[in-house]
């Protein structure tokens, strides 16, 4: 039976708050010399320890868990889906159940590996990767938690155990990795940790922040980090590098979705109203580009860039994924960090309305830039969308199990091919 010691009521295992895990000390020596963490790190006895520093904070420490073994679980009770979320190059993705987790690769589509957790509990409501290394963020979620909603849970797969976690006194809304930090997202505050020594590093107060919005650049060499403001409609930038805050007043409604290209240069956000989405320059936030999804108010679930920044994708409640054009250069947005319009991108064709050119005579939705593509989704469940590595391909995952893989043609203006359909929650679909 897989379990979790409670620390509160252990000793902590090492004195030093100073010392860092030689569990994670292969990976942290990757970390430094900028080569991405795939190989898993040696083993080790010690673990991690920190100190707590914080009003919202009840403790920092290291896990002190026996291994235990983590075998699949052959009960045929259907498998309910708890959480879905790509790693931060889209090449992977994980979901928690109410058993474990699972994580798969995309292309091509495969199981890569699953934790089941036996007796009670097993409930897993967040999985976070770190690009494709065997360390992992776990939170607790379901009937049945296998972790309390209130702690992160630090996972070492490779000896398939907890090697360390965060603690606070609220409930975890949502976690976001780097290879040099740990984020996390609780109702209305954000802390960043060092991925070393988890030592705390700053603390944001947010508006309700249910959803636990919030983005993380993955540049080596620039953080920034993205999370809603203090007013409604509003969005905080953190700058770390140059130790600069800007705040975006980016609708008039509550924030409802938000993501930032990878270089951390642009930003996309969408309101409650889910009609339009607007790309920002981080650097002074100026508004670069709008578009639109539709007339009709929807709940926007997810918006992704496309590794160049080219595309954009928006996933929502209507049943439809939609891929616009985006006429910004991220790297030109980056340099010149200033008001002047950005380049235009040759290779960019906006779908914008014919009458456009009487734009300030017939309401704005005329004159609206529309989607390059759409693929048409069976309403009623929770898709996130995300561009596939290979040209013009989006991957698209559902809550209700659903995998497809699709392409887009440029400048069409219609429906994307379905390359690929999985449902990554039956048995026949696993690894």
């Amino acid at each position: 039976m897989a379990t979790v010691s409670s620390l509160s009521s252990h000793p902590n295992p090492n004195p030093n708050p100073n010392l860092i895990s030689p569990m994670l000390q292969p990976y942290l020596e990757q970390q430094q010399e900028r080569i991405q963490p795939d190989s898993p790190p040696h083993d080790g006895g010690s673990h991690y320890d920190a100190v707590s520093d914080s009003d919202d904070r009840d403790s920092s420490t290291a896990a002190n868990n026996n291994p235990a073994a983590l075998n699949p679980n052959p009960n045929p009770i259907p498998i309910k889906l708890l959480h879905v979320s790509f790693n931060q190059d889209y090449g992977c993705f994980a979901t928690g159940t109410d058993r474990g987790f699972r994580i798969y690769n995309c292309d091509p589509f495969r199981e890569i590996f699953r934790r089941d957790f036996d007796g009670t509990g097993g409930g897993v409501g967040a999985v976070e990767m770190l690009f494709r290394c065997n360390i992992l963020a776990l939170v607790g979620g379901g009937d049945s938690p296998q972790y309390p909603l209130n702690k992160v849970m630090i996972w070492d797969d490779h000896q398939s155990r907890c090697i360390g976690e965060l603690s606070f006194r609220s409930e975890v809304r949502g976690v976001r990795l780097r290879r040099d930090r740990i984020i996390v997202v609780l109702e209305q505050k954000i802390f960043v940790y060092n991925f070393a020594d988890l030592k705390l590093l700053h603390q944001i107060e947010t508006i309700a922040n249910p959803k636990g919005l919030c983005a993380v650049s993955q540049a080596a060499g620039s953080f920034v980090l993205v999370c809603p403001g203090l007013q409604k409609g509003q969005v905080r930038v953190e700058h770390y590098a140059s130790k600069r805050t800007k705040f975006i007043m980016a609708h008039d409604s509550r924030i409802a979705c938000f993501t930032l290209s990878q270089d951390g240069n642009m930003l996309a956000t969408a309101s409650s109203k889910g009609t339009l989405v607007r790309i920002y320059n981080t650097h002074d936030g100026s508004l670069l580009q709008e578009v639109r999804r539709g007339a009709d108010r929807a709940e926007i679930y997810s918006v992704a860039f496309s590794p160049t920044a080219q595309w954009l994708a928006v996933s929502s409640d209507k049943g439809t994924v939609h891929v616009f054009s985006l006429k910004v250069n991220s790297g030109n947005v980056g340099s010149e960090r200033s008001n002047s319009p950005p380049d235009t991108n040759p290779s960019a064709v906006p779908s914008s309305s014919s009458l456009s050119f009487i734009k300030g005579v017939l309401p704005k939705y005329f004159s609206s830039e529309w989607s390059v593509a759409q693929f048409r989704l069976p309403e009623g469940y929770q898709y996130i969308v995300a561009f596939g590595h290979q040209k013009n391909t989006v991957v698209i995952l559902g809550l209700d199990g659903s995998f497809y893989r699709c392409k887009f043609e440029p400048g069409s203006g219609g429906e994307m091919t379905q390359l690929e359909y999985h449902n990554f929650l039956k048995p026949e679909e696993a690894f």
